[in-house]
């Protein structure tokens, strides 16, 4: 019998959203999606209904990170975006470059499926209708791998199990379990039911149906039961009349005197004995019977139990408790196996702790937590840099073709290979150089040396979400509003705009409205000429203003037109509006918003989030240091800068 507990896969391809690059740049992440299960009929009659997901996803979802051929060992990337429809689960993942060799397969298009692991909690199986509904799961992991030969039986189960008989048994065990819950193969009810079209069937009417089946079994298997017990009663009865009679003879025996009435008496005795004997050995060999029968599934339970001590040996371990021992580690500056924290996890886990894994993960969620917080610097074109410094040649102006007319060879058209001019003017590249540089940005946390394990643990969450607050802000500040210069290296988008021309008088108490930011968007010139592809960053109190203004389509207007950024409060025309709150306060010479064409700028990333420790003999206390290198340039000019701003003058 097969283990109920079972981890099954089903196995479903996605697609890359979004395009990639032009070439010559160097991408960190791809982005891909895709549906990971869908609630149609295989052909196999095996049903994984929309419902089961809002359940099945509430351990996943604490740590949605993708994995690369269901490996632990292999983070790849994290889940950001999920949905649950009338179709099934569809889920969108980016899978980071620090994944490599299959970060190149992904977007080479040779890995091309999703594949993930759960574990069946509940589900119903008709072996009349070979109708398996799972009513419960618990989503384990989601995988990338390879797209499976056979293109028709992608979303199967039964892929799960190495033969067909061992699925059937495996659904089996959910099948009713009383002789009486048999009858629903004959009942007229169940045929009517199982001449339906499964396929299309809604999964509700699917578990009102079983939901009448079982009922209906369950009162005929408590009519069976009754009828069991009346006849146990009459055989008890009968019993009692037998050993009566008994009781009778034994009497006459012992009345009646001489050796006949003895001799008859131990006759009897051992005919009972004998009687009694045989009912003994066909109670033993009936018990036999039931054992053997019973031996497989108990061989069954005991691999079951094996198989879950192996699972947490080889990673069951939450991703929480991984973040806290790698950073517990590096807080009181010691190995990972060094902390009390770490061996307790070695005992539990298995003597080979994987912590270079560990820490690249932690690394890469602490990251990705970083820039879940950004508003600015997402919406701008990102590259990979190899240094801290990257000089990339643009042509911004490439000139105007000339038209050509007969009227330049004279009255008559040219002679065959006469001299002339026919191909228009000389153009003469203006290439440029830009610069782009990749500036460190840190920040740092102390701790003592007599602090022990346990209240480094405690404080652990405030530290870890204070450094990663810090820097997502430092980083959105700098590309807003950066001065360019000394301890502010990056030059904002803000300081970009020279002119200034759409202002907001703040001594007569005007507010901004969508008539404002139209302006500003019309100061972009060529950059603002098609609105999808502006974007309006406002300040608080701009945001707040747009609120009064009727014009102003907030989010719940936007409907299904809405970009999913992050601050995202609504759109004017087609452009979307975010708010930040890095704008300085609202002061004559300060901005309030900006009208910004991402195209215009670019964002070098040297590399990701990474901490560093360091001990400081001479205070007794260890630093802590989180830091990733990072900046801004603009490409060209010859249009305008690509941003405008509104300032408020007093």
């Amino acid at each position: 019998m097969v283990d109920k507990n079972k981890v099954l896969t089903l196995t479903s391809t996605f697609t890359k959203s979004g395009d990639l690059p032009t070439k010559g740049d160097i991408i960190d992440s791809i982005m891909i999606e895709g549906y990971a299960s869908t609630n149609d009929v295989d052909r196999q009659g095996d049903i994984v209904p929309t419902s089961v997901w809002e359940a099945g996803m509430k351990n996943y979802l604490k740590n949605p990170v993708i994995l690369a051929y269901h490996e632990h060992c292999e983070p790849i990337g994290r889940m950001v975006e999920h949905k649950i429809d009338e179709k099934g689960l569809w889920i969108k993942a980016r899978i980071s470059a620090a994944a490599e060799d299959v970060f190149s397969l992904v977007k080479d298009g040779v890995l091309t499926a999703f594949s993930i692991g759960f574990r069946i909690v509940d589900a119903e199986y008709n072996a009349a209708a070979e109708l398996f509904v799972v009513k419960e799961l618990e989503l384990h992991e989601i995988s990338v791998v390879s797209v499976p030969a056979n293109q028709n039986t992608i979303f199967s189960l039964s892929k799960a199990f190495n033969t067909a008989e061992e699925f059937k048994s495996f659904k089996m065990q959910f099948a009713p379990k009383s002789e009486s819950a048999k009858g629903l193969e004959s009942s007229t009810e169940a045929k009517s039911d199982i001449n339906k079209e499964w396929n299309i069937m809604d999964p509700k009417e699917l578990e009102q149906m079983l939901a009448k089946a079982a009922s209906t079994a369950a009162e005929q298997t408590a009519k069976a039961l009754a009828e069991q017990q009346a006849k146990s009663a009459a055989e008890e009865a009968a019993k009692q009349k037998q050993q009566a009679e008994f009781d009778e003879k034994v009497k006459a025996a012992v009345i009646t005197s001489g050796q006949s009435g003895a001799e008859k008496l131990m006759a009897e005795v051992e005919k009972r004995l004998a009687d009694a004997n045989e009912s003994t050995k066909s109670v033993i060999a009936g018990l036999e019977t039931a054992l053997k029968e019973k031996a497989a599934e108990i061989e069954a339970i005991t691999k079951s139990k094996m198989s879950f001590a192996d699972g947490k040996n080889a990673g069951g371990m939450q991703y929480g408790d991984k973040e806290k021992a790698v950073l517990l580690a590096k807080m009181a500056g010691k190995s990972l196996e060094s902390t009390a924290f770490g061996r307790d996890m070695v005992q539990k886990f298995g003597a080979h702790v994987p912590s270079a894994t560990w820490e690249l993960e932690v690394s890469l969620n602490l990251e990705s937590e970083v820039r879940r917080r950004l508003v600015v610097a997402p919406l701008l074109r990102n590259i990979t840099m190899q240094t801290n410094v990257m000089t990339i040649p643009v042509n911004p102006e490439a000139g105007v073709a000339t038209w050509v007319t007969n009227a330049q060879f004279g009255t008559a058209p040219a002679a065959l290979g006469a001299a002339g001019a026919s191909a228009g003017a000389t153009q003469t590249h203006q290439l440029k150089e830009i610069t782009l540089n990749a500036y460190k940005i840190a920040t740092n946390e102390y701790t003592a040396y007599e602090e022990e394990e346990d209240s480094l643990i405690a404080i652990m969450p405030i530290i870890r979400d204070a450094m990663v607050r810090r820097v997502a802000r430092g980083v959105d500040r700098a590309f807003l509003r950066g001065s360019g210069s000394g301890a502010d290296p990056v030059k904002g988008l803000v300081g970009a705009d020279v002119s200034s021309a759409v202002t907001l008088d703040i001594s007569d108490n005007a507010l901004a409205t969508v008539a404002t930011l139209r302006k500003m968007r019309q100061d972009l010139g060529v950059w603002g000429l098609d609105p999808a592809e502006v974007v309006f960053v406002v300040s608080q109190d701009v945001y707040y203003n747009l609120l009064d203004d009727p014009v102003f389509q907030t989010m719940n207007q936007v409907g299904t037109q809405a970009t999913l950024l992050t601050g995202q409060i609504g759109q004017i025309g087609n452009s979307p509006v975010i708010v930040s709150g890095e704008f300085e306060d609202r002061a004559a010479g300060a901005a309030g918003a900006i009208a910004l064409a991402p195209a215009n700028f670019l964002v070098g990333n040297q590399r990701g989030l990474r901490i560093d420790t360091q001990e400081l003999v001479e205070t007794q206390r260890r630093v802590m240091v989180a830091s990733l290198r990072t900046g801004m340039t603009q490409v060209t000019n010859n249009y305008g800068p690509g941003v405008s701003a509104l300032r408020y003058i007093a």
